[in-house]
């Protein structure tokens, strides 16, 4: 599912939240009250963190019976019953609002994702997400972007060579970036943006073996005119575009031919899909 230390996450988290005790379920809830609850959708949305939820309440007390009825990366509709608990209900009470924010906000990247790929669906081009995630929550949030049918960028800053702007002014200009590529061979993946077409034939110039030249807030017709550019036999490579993508334009500029998209608005602008607990 995902590489993260998911019981030192969820343990943070709960800590956060409970503090020094439930002081209010611990005063009105008998210790050994026993009862069912579900997690219901106040909205529709595609489905996404129900590990983590399960490590909520388990962590909080291993015999909780916790019943997850939809897989995550499915769809669900208004007030479908998502989860069912059994169990105690201090614990289910002490879980229930670090549960629904991990829920809540990874459904909401999966059905974000989910609407981009449907726009572009039938033009081959595959929606990719960004770094701009919620620190210490990466793992999590990428994963839910897989859930909604995207795919995932770089994880870390180790991954692979990626060449940006400031970069390019650090160092004086795209041909002192490139030379400097040039002379150090690497195993790494290598990436390098361009804002403009000039840019581009100036990286094209250069003998490197690209996994993909990012076209940066380009217009429709320069992303047409770079794809022509990059899909001549003696240049071919991949090409990604970034900045300014949404809902509206995603399918203009899936049609241009480029290979990927990639939307930070996947993780850093997203709404969450309201949620809520039940005791029956």
């Amino acid at each position: 599912m995902y590489k993260i230390p998911m019981k030192r996450l969820v343990k943070r988290a709960l800590r956060e939240d409970i503090g020094s005790g439930d002081i209010t379920t611990e005063l009105i809830i008998p210790p050994d009250s026993n009862g069912r609850a579900v997690i219901k959708a106040k909205e529709s949305g595609i489905l996404a963190g129900g590990e983590v939820a399960q490590a909520v309440f388990t962590t909080l007390d291993p015999d909780i019976k916790f019943t997850q009825l939809i897989k995550d990366g499915e769809k669900f509709a208004r007030s479908v019953v998502l989860f069912e608990l059994e169990g105690n209900l201090r614990t289910i009470l002490k879980g229930e609002r670090v549960a629904l924010n991990f829920l809540q906000r990874l459904s909401g990247i999966a059905t974000l994702t989910n609407k981009f790929v449907e726009r572009v669906s039938g033009t081959g081009v595959k929606i990719l997400d960004t770094r701009k995630t919620t620190p210490g929550l990466r793992e999590l949030e990428k994963y839910a972007v897989r859930c909604g049918g995207g795919e995932n960028h770089r994880m870390r800053l180790s991954d692979m060579i990626l060449i940006k702007d400031n970069h390019i002014k650090a160092v004086g200009g795209i041909r002192e970036a490139m030379e400097k590529l040039k002379v150090k061979s690497s195993k790494f993946k290598v990436e390098v943006e361009v804002k403009n077409l000039e840019e581009l034939d100036v990286v094209l110039d250069y003998p490197v073996d690209f996994f993909r030249i990012m076209l940066d807030n380009m217009s429709v017709d320069e992303i047409k005119e770079a794809t022509r550019k990059c899909k001549m036999p003696t240049a071919k490579c991949c090409l990604e575009v970034s900045g300014g993508v949404n809902l509206e334009n995603v399918r203009e500029i899936a049609e241009t031919g480029v290979d990927y998209i990639s939307v930070g608005a996947l993780t850093h602008s997203v709404s969450s899909i309201d949620m809520n607990l039940m005791v029956l």
